[in-house]
Formats: structure tokens, C-alpha cells, sequence
């Protein structure tokens, strides 16, 4: 009966009202908040410092490639928007991110052609510029579709799902299918999307040299700064009331229409702001690697956006960018290392990523800083259950 007591005591004071200063907020917390401040602050130099840095130790090849995985980390923090924070799995966020690359490709084909036709309709027997493709001829009609293009079709997608109901596995099944029906539309229209070659050959990149050093770090630096303002975008809407309502549909979206708010309208935002960073990353995904095709907008593709996300950790902000910039690295060098049987390493890896860390990379860190406070302190509430139980 006295360690009843003595272990409700212990429950009472774990109560919001009698938390610790660990426990409460860096405002109320004083010099815990300041400390995370200044944890923040260090993290954030100690970033811009390394992106800085890179540049001058890095071969031009390395950094291309670092460059590209920053590229795959926007699209990571986009899904994560959608699925982590809104509950949507969606299997087909490479048609997005084809949508922005192709928008870009575009652009630079003509760009190149001046007033003629690109390359490779010549080879198919096309005498005039298709209808489609006059806007392109334009940067600011170009960039701005890259971006507003997908959101547009992932808008009228969500609209047109989400009011039915369709979720869960259902609704991770339609975009698989959209992925593929996708990539089998630019397959087929060769005429217009290059087929299965895609567009590549750029002579220019706005104005650059592809292939030349300067041209590879001005595009590192864009590539990093669009990851810097898309996490932080990012991470404004989830800390905002919009994003706790999203994620309160996520948890029970009933109650949330019982409630009187319009969930359809929530998923609808998240959707379509999700499918604006994937094709924000696909526009500077051309640049960066020179070449776009149905094979990076299709099906696996937009599998390994949510192995992405499930080994860094959904419904979080910084793991979506770990796990893009730790799969796309092991992706590389294990290519490398073993050319004939680097896919079976990579499934290896990302099952034991799954089965040892189900909630990602960010939350096994979490799990250890943890750790520490888990262990016995000796606390008399501990001590009076121990030897009630004895």
C-alpha cells in the first residue's frame, strides 16, 4: 500500500504543472532554451561553413555528384510533407519531379536550338515546333511551370481523390500507377519527349558552360540553397497551426471533419505544396546532371523517394535529408566498390535500415540521446517499488 502511494506520488509530479526544466519550453526554460540556441546557432555555421569548404577539397566529379544529392534531399523533405506529416504515401512523386525536369529540359533544348528545332526531333521527322513546346522558349514561363505545373496536377489529383475518401494503400497503389502510366507517355511520345533517350546535350546552362569548374560549384551553391529554404519552409508550415491541423488528420482524420474542419482541403495543400518541391528539385536536377529520362521520373525512382524518407525518418525535419544524402551516397559507392552486385548490398542495407531502425536514422538518435535519462537514478519512487515488489 506504501508503494502505491509512494508510485502515485512520483506519477503526480510528473504532471505538466511540476515538469522539470528539461521538460518545458526554451522560453520558459531560460538557460536550456539559450543552450538549444546556441546548439542551433553552431549547427547552422558549422553547415554554411562545410558548404563553403567543400568546393576547394572536393574533386569537380564529387561535387556534381554532392550536388545531385542535395538535389534528391529536397525531394525527400517534399515527401515527407505529404507522408510523415500528412499520412499520404505516395509511390509516384517521381512524375513531379519529371514534370520540373522536363519543364527545365525544355527550356535549355530550345535555348540551344535558337530558332530551330532541337536535335532529336530533326532525327523523327518533325518540321515545326510543336504547339507545346513555343512557351518553353521563355525562362519565365519555363521556371515558374516547373514549379506550378506539378502542383497544379497533384492539386486536381488530391481534389479529385481525397474528396472520395481514398487513402492509405489505395491511394499509394493510384500514384504508383500514375508513375507508370507516366513514364510509359514519354516512352511512347518520342517525337516530343526524346523516348527513352529523354532530353540531354545541352550546350548551355543559362548562360554557363556545362562541364566547366565554375559552372559545378555555381550550381552546388543553388542546389544548397534551395535545400536551405525548402527546410525551412518546411519547417514554418509543420510548426505552424496549419501543420498541427495536418497532422491531426493524419491521426484521425474523422475527427477532424467531425470537428468541423475541411480535411480534404488540408491534404489538398500539403499534396500540392509536396509536389512543388519535387518539381522544384527536378528543374535543378537537369542542370546539375545534364540529362533527364523516363528512367529517373518512373516507378523505382519514386520507390527510392520513400526509402529516402523511411531511413532517415518521417515526420521528421532533418531526416529526410540524412537518408537522401546517406542512400544516394551508399548508392554510389557501393556501385563502385562492387559493380556486379551492388543492388543486392543496397537491398541489404536498407533492410537492416528498417528492421533496426523503424522509425529512421533520426529517430535512432533520438532513441540514444535518450538513453542516458532512461537509466536507474535511484529515485525513492523506484526504490519503494523494487522492494514492494521483492
Amino acid at each position: 500500500m506504501g508503494a502505491e502511494v509512494v508510485a502515485g506520488n512520483d506519477t503526480a509530479g510528473a504532471t505538466p504543472d511540476q515538469s522539470t526544466p528539461d521538460q518545458s519550453t526554451p522560453d520558459q526554460a531560460g538557460p536550456s532554451g539559450r543552450r538549444r540556441l546556441l546548439r542551433q546557432a553552431a549547427v547552422v555555421a558549422a553547415t554554411a561553413a562545410v558548404v563553403v569548404i567543400l568546393p576547394l577539397v572536393v574533386s569537380e566529379f564529387r561535387l556534381a555528384l554532392l550536388s545531385k544529392y542535395l538535389v534528391f534531399a529536397v525531394v525527400a523533405i517534399g515527401l515527407n510533407l505529404a507522408w510523415g506529416y500528412g499520412g499520404m504515401l505516395s509511390l509516384g512523386h517521381g512524375v513531379f519531379f519529371g514534370l520540373g525536369a522536363y519543364c527545365t529540359g525544355m527550356y535549355l533544348k530550345l535555348a540551344d536550338a535558337g530558332s530551330g528545332l532541337p536535335d532529336f526531333m530533326g532525327y523523327n521527322g518533325v518540321t515545326s515546333l510543336p504547339s507545346m513546346w513555343a512557351p518553353f522558349r521563355h525562362a519565365w514561363f519555363a521556371l515558374p511551370a516547373a514549379v506550378l505545373l506539378p502542383m497544379g496536377i497533384a492539386a486536381l489529383l488530391g481534389a479529385l481523390v481525397f474528396r472520395r475518401r481514398v487513402r492509405g494503400a489505395y491511394f499509394a497503389l493510384l500514384t504508383q500507377a500514375l508513375a507508370a502510366a507516366f513514364a510509359i507517355l514519354l516512352v511512347g511520345q518520342q517525337a516530343l519527349t526524346g523516348g527513352t533517350n529523354g532530353l540531354t546535350n545541352f550546350s548551355t546552362v543559362f548562360g554557363l558552360e556545362p562541364g566547366n569548374p565554375r559552372t559545378t560549384q555555381i550550381l552546388f551553391f543553388a542546389a544548397a540553397t534551395t535545400l536551405a529554404v525548402a527546410f525551412l519552409a518546411v519547417r514554418q508550415i509543420v510548426t505552424s497551426r496549419f501543420g498541427r491541423l495536418l497532422v491531426a488528420v493524419r491521426d484521425g482524420e474523422d475527427r477532424v471533419r467531425f470537428l468541423g474542419y475541411d480535411a480534404t482541403r488540408v491534404k489538398v495543400v500539403a499534396f500540392a505544396l509536396s509536389a512543388g518541391l519535387a518539381g522544384l528539385a527536378g528543374a535543378l536536377f537537369v542542370p546539375i546532371v545534364g540529362i533527364v529520362s523516363p528512367a529517373d521520373v518512373g516507378v523505382v525512382p519514386s520507390i527510392e523517394m520513400v526509402v529516402w524518407v523511411a531511413i532517415g525518418g518521417r515526420a521528421t525535419l532533418v531526416g529526410p535529408i540524412i537518408g537522401a544524402l546517406v542512400a544516394s551516397y551508399a548508392n554510389t559507392t557501393l556501385s563502385e566498390w562492387y559493380p556486379d552486385g551492388w543492388l543486392y548490398l543496397q537491398g541489404a542495407l536498407f533492410v537492416v535500415a528498417v528492421v533496426w531502425a523503424p522509425r529512421g536514422l533520426a529517430g535512432l538518435a533520438d532513441k540514444f540521446r535518450r538513453l542516458p535519462r532512461r537509466q536507474p537514478s535511484g529515485r525513492p519512487s523506484e526504490v519503494a517499488v523494487g522492494a514492494a515488489s521483492s
